[in-house]
C-alpha cells in the first residue's frame, strides 16, 4: 500500500487503556513521527488526546496490547506496532511491508475548533 494512502486514512493519550491496565504501562507514541517513502518525507503528528493528524486529515487511534487500532471512516484498521526509542515500526494491516516512523519531535496541538472523530463500533475491526 501506498504512504499516502495509509497516512490520509490513518496515522498515524488518553490512549485508551485496556479494562484494568495501568495508564503509566502505556507505551507513549505521542510526538511528531516521520517516514522516509518513494514519495518524499512524510510526517505524522501523533497526540495524547487520541487523534493523529497528517496533512489536513485527522483520525482516532488507540493501542491494545502490541496492536496500534487507527479508525478509518467506521471501522477500525489493526496493525502491529512496536517502539524502541525513536522508532515506530507498523506491520501488517494494508501494509505489504513494515512501516518504520521516527519520531522527530513533539506532538503539536490539535488545531482549534476540530473534533477527534467518533471512534468506529468494537465490532468493526479488521485483523491483521
Amino acid at each position: 500500500m501506498r504512504w499516502t494512502n495509509l497516512a490520509t486514512c490513518v496515522l498515524v493519550g488518553a490512549v485508551f487503556p485496556l479494562a484494568g491496565a495501568a495508564q503509566s504501562s502505556m507505551p507513549d507514541l505521542s510526538g511528531t513521527w516521520r517516514a522516509e517513502t518513494p514519495d518524499g518525507p512524510q510526517e505524522v503528528v501523533v497526540r495524547a488526546d487520541s487523534s493523529a493528524s497528517f496533512g489536513d486529515d485527522i483520525v482516532r487511534w488507540r493501542i491494545e496490547g502490541d496492536s496500534l487500532h487507527l479508525a478509518l471512516g467506521d471501522e477500525w484498521m489493526v496493525y502491529k506496532f512496536e517502539l524502541r526509542r525513536n522508532t515506530l515500526t507498523l506491520s501488517g494491516g494494508d501494509l505489504e511491508e513494515p512501516l518504520a516512523l521516527k519520531r522527530v519531535g513533539p506532538a503539536t496541538p490539535r488545531p482549534a475548533g476540530v473534533e477527534v472523530p467518533p471512534a468506529p463500533p468494537p465490532d468493526r475491526r479488521a485483523t491483521l
